[in-house]
């Protein structure tokens, strides 16, 4: 089947239309970030840079570290940016440009989030990594793709069971969950589609739900809910339905229950990236 013009817009110079990347800009090792100026943050440890670009929110680096080639993307905050960068990102691998027909073998890719997280548990420490064995979106964004063969449906039960809004669950890749395991603790992350009320903070307007309220007593696989932020879910069910593998490691940066925010943020940052760097390169 040809792939229409307006389903998959190329720009006259052959990039796709929102990353502005064309096939061979992009390694198939990636980290995705929220924040474009963390790009740099991780690309000043690079020994080679090949290829920067950035339009709108989506800035891209790809360079070279030690012998592995890797890409680094900010994709931008919310799990809408992911949906657009993951069909993106996978087009220029997976789909013939010229044709605009699926190539026959699938090529897979790596990614692996580097983000800032809210704590809801007490004793998740602030300035601590998470590792997101399962994320739960309650954002909506996977139900409007056909995914429950790889969904999590008992996962998802057990948090409607809790009041929950509408949720949707992912696990992360097993391998990579192992390969960075030693930088990290396994929890259950939830990803919403806003940051104050959607994730249970309430300013000058109240919060319809207490998230962390709600998940205090869940435990599921051994794990408790961890977590809060806004692209995990995204990430992992986009990863799971086109193939891919991919890893959310959270930096801890407040805790919801004791109010507290780090005293640090930006060390904690820097000490995630030189750690994922140094695993992802051997």
């Amino acid at each position: 089947m040809t792939i229409h013009e307006s389903e998959l817009i190329i720009n006259p110079d052959g990039s796709v239309y929102h990353l502005k990347l064309c096939p061979g800009d992009v390694a198939t090792d990636i980290i995705t970030v929220g924040d474009p100026e963390r790009v740099d943050a991780i690309t000043k440890h690079f020994d080679e840079i090949y290829l920067t670009n950035q339009n709108r929110e989506f800035k891209t680096v790809t360079g070279r570290i030690g012998r592995k080639d890797l890409t680094v993307i900010a994709t931008g905050i919310g799990t809408d940016n992911i949906d657009i960068v993951f069909n993106e990102l996978d087009s220029l691998f997976n789909i013939d440009y010229k044709t605009r027909k699926v190539k026959s073998g699938l090529t897979q890719l790596n990614f692996v989030r580097i983000g800032t997280s809210g704590a809801i548990r007490e004793e998740v420490s602030i300035d601590s990594i998470i590792a997101s064995q399962y994320a739960c979106g309650i954002d909506g964004l996977m139900h409007h793709y056909d995914s429950e063969v790889l969904r999590n449906t008992t996962l998802e039960d057990l948090l409607t069971e809790h009041d929950l809004p509408p949720t949707y669950a992912f696990s992360c890749d097993p391998e990579l969950l192992v390969k960075y395991d030693s930088i990290s603790t396994a929890g259950i992350t939830i990803t919403a589609n806003g940051f104050y009320g959607p994730q249970s903070r309430s300013l000058r307007l109240k919060s319809k739900y207490d998230i962390p309220y709600l998940t205090k007593d869940i435990v599921y696989d051994g794990l408790k809910v961890t977590n809060l932020e806004m692209e995990t879910a995204g990430i992992y069910g986009m990863s799971k339905l086109l193939g891919h593998r991919a890893i959310s490691l959270n930096a801890i940066l407040a805790n919801r229950i004791t109010g507290k925010f780090s005293t640090s943020p930006q060390k904690t940052i820097e000490k995630l990236i030189k750690e994922v760097l140094t695993l992802i390169s051997e």
